[in-house]
C-alpha cells in the first residue's frame, strides 16, 4: 500500500493539539487495514521526520438511532498516534 493511501488526514481536535505541543505526538486518521510499521513509514516518507512509536485506536461502526429507531450507522475509523523524535515537528497551520 502507498504512504499516500496510508494517511486519510490529520486529527484537529483539542486533545491532538495539546498532544502536538507537550509531547510531540501528532495524530492521523489511518487506513483501516494499515498496520504500525506501514503507519511509521508512512509518516516518515511524507513529512521526512524520524518517528519514534506509533498507538492505533480504532472506533467501532455504531448504529445512529432517532426517536429510538436505527436509522443508519456512523462509520467507524482508525486512528494513529505518532510519536516523533526529539527536535522533529510537523506543521500544519504554522502561521495561519
Amino acid at each position: 500500500m502507498d504512504y499516500t493511501q496510508i494517511l486519510i488526514k490529520p486529527v484537529i481536535s483539542e486533545k491532538a493539539t495539546f498532544l502536538k505541543e507537550e509531547d510531540g505526538q501528532v495524530t492521523f486518521y489511518v487506513h483501516p487495514l494499515a498496520n504500525k510499521i506501514e503507519i511509521k513509514k508512512a509518516v516518515e516518507r511524507a513529512f521526512d521526520v524520524k518517528v519514534v512509536t506509533v498507538n492505533v485506536t480504532r472506533q467501532k461502526a455504531m448504529p445512529r438511532k432517532k426517536w429510538g429507531k436505527v436509522i443508519g450507522r456512523e462509520s467507524g475509523y482508525k486512528k494513529a498516534y505518532v510519536t516523533l523524535a526529539e527536535g522533529e515537528k510537523i506543521e500544519f497551520f504554522e502561521g495561519v
